[in-house]
């Protein structure tokens, strides 16, 4: 792959800056400033969940992972809505996990009594994975920010010292920054009220019992709060339907569904909208059943705008053994029988679906480059079918092209490459010239004959 020079010279000038800003913010006083934990005693807080042990030790509160028991958390007593919070946060080892609870609440009845806490955590991960600052729905969604989205503040976290941790969680929107870079922005729909916690993770290797994560310098904003500067051009994960924030706005992002109408959308090899087979409603665009047949009711649907270089999002829920698609580089040239050609981003339900058994070594599984590359999926980046799924496509202007299913890079390659030229000549493509080798082309919703849905359309040039 290349190397992407101008991300690092972006990122390089990013550090500077930032981590200027955020550590004058964190050490200016203002009154506005109010301390969560005195230093001495754990008065206003309480133990939930697990039993792992919290202590005072020179000035912070020192959890100490344990075997035997679930994930432990320390709560305030007070709920809060909207805030700002800054921390320090040390963790021991780089194969343990800690968090932050925000807006988060308790099932008091889960875990034989003993109470589960559910709700946003900001994540601190050590591992190699580095998503610390990442937004995670602890026992609720699961990932919300996996911090692939944003991989330049990967190296924010700093192993085996503290880091100071700033949070936001100002009407819908919360924001992140660790060591002063700005690192993950959700804007969600649940929740706006909600008590904070600091967690100590289970463990499942008795190697790790006895390890320590220590928090310090724990203060809270309430009133007349200020938000911090984000820079334009990071990801968000906008979790309200069909909407735009101004940031993503001003970062160059425009909806491809404004969730009532057909407007920017056509049948492929038609000049309108198709007349059946496709549904809109309730601010969701959705392919209807014909049983499973290829483009043989609505057809497939185009846009009417050609893209070269982009970052393009989009939700999508399977119906029980759904098949659908998304494409891209479509240039509607080939006037083929069937759905248009494409480089397609596979919609599918892999345990129900034959296709998935089809292809090479599953390169036709969910998010995988269509009969060319398997996509590398964990567990945690599935859901479950009737749920919402969110894909992203990013092709750079070097044609270096990724795959992201539910935040998390699935798979990545150069467009136009040796390497992808030899995976074409190998697939059912290789008949096609130039095969996904245009300049531009049309993005396309499938028409599989399975029911599909999509929604949160939206779109940014690079």
């Amino acid at each position: 792959m290349k190397t992407h020079t101008y991300i690092q010279k972006r990122y390089a000038i990013m550090v500077v800056l930032l981590t200027g800003l955020a550590f004058t913010s964190c050490t200016t006083a203002t009154d506005n400033w109010e301390p969560l934990f005195d230093g001495e005693t754990l008065n206003g807080w309480k133990r939930v969940g697990g039993e792992a042990p919290y202590a005072i030790e020179d000035g912070a509160i020192v959890g100490t992972m344990t075997s035997g028991t679930p994930n432990s958390f320390l709560v305030t007593e007070k709920e809060y809505g909207d805030f700002i919070l800054e921390l320090e946060v040390k963790l021991e080892g780089e194969a343990t996990n800690s968090g932050i609870q925000t807006r988060s609440h308790l099932d008091e009845a889960a875990n034989d009594g003993r109470g589960r806490v559910y709700g946003r955590q900001v994540e601190i991960d050590p591992g190699t994975r580095a998503w610390t600052g990442g937004i995670y729905d602890e026992a609720r969604r699961g990932w919300l920010y996996p911090l692939d989205l944003n991989e330049e503040a990967k190296a924010a976290y700093k192993k085996e010292e503290y880091n100071h941790i700033r949070i936001e969680a100002i009407g819908n929107e919360t924001k992140t920054w660790i060591n002063g870079i700005p690192t993950a922005y959700v804007v969600d729909t649940l929740d706006a009220t909600g008590f904070i916690g600091l967690q100590v993770h289970s463990i499942g290797d008795e190697a790790l019992a006895g390890k320590k994560v220590y928090f310090k310098n724990i203060r809270i904003q309430t009133e007349n709060l200020k938000q911090q500067d984000f820079p334009l051009g990071i990801y968000v994960v906008n979790l309200t339907p069909n909407s735009l924030t101004a940031y993503e706005q001003q970062s160059g992002y425009q909806l491809l569904f404004d969730g009532h109408s057909n407007a920017g959308w056509v049948g492929a090899y038609k000049d309108a909208f198709p007349a059946k087979g496709w549904e809109i409603k309730d601010g969701i665009i959705s392919v209807l059943p014909a049983d499973g047949g290829e483009s043989t009711n609505g057809g497939d649907i185009v846009t009417t705008e050609q893209y070269g270089a982009f970052d393009f999002s989009f939700e999508f829920k399977l119906t029980e053994g759904g098949n659908s698609g998304v494409k891209y580089f479509v240039t509607l040239d080939e006037h083929n029988t069937g759905s248009a050609i494409g480089l397609e981003y596979q919609v599918l339900d892999d345990e129900r679906h034959p296709d998935a058994k089809m292809g090479k070594d599953g390169n036709r599984t969910l998010a995988s480059l269509y009969d060319l590359i398997v996509a590398q999926k964990t567990n945690r980046s599935l859901r479950k079918i009737g749920e919402w799924n969110k894909g992203r496509i990013v092709v750079q202007p070097d044609n270096i092209v990724t795959h992201y299913l539910n935040g998390e890079k699935v798979l990545q390659y150069e467009r136009g490459s040796d390497a992808y030229k030899k995976l074409v000549s190998d697939s059912k493509y290789k008949n096609w010239d130039n095969f996904g080798q245009a300049a531009q082309g049309h993005l396309l919703l499938q028409d599989h004959g399975d029911r599909v849905s999509f929604r949160n359309l939206k779109i940014k040039s690079l």
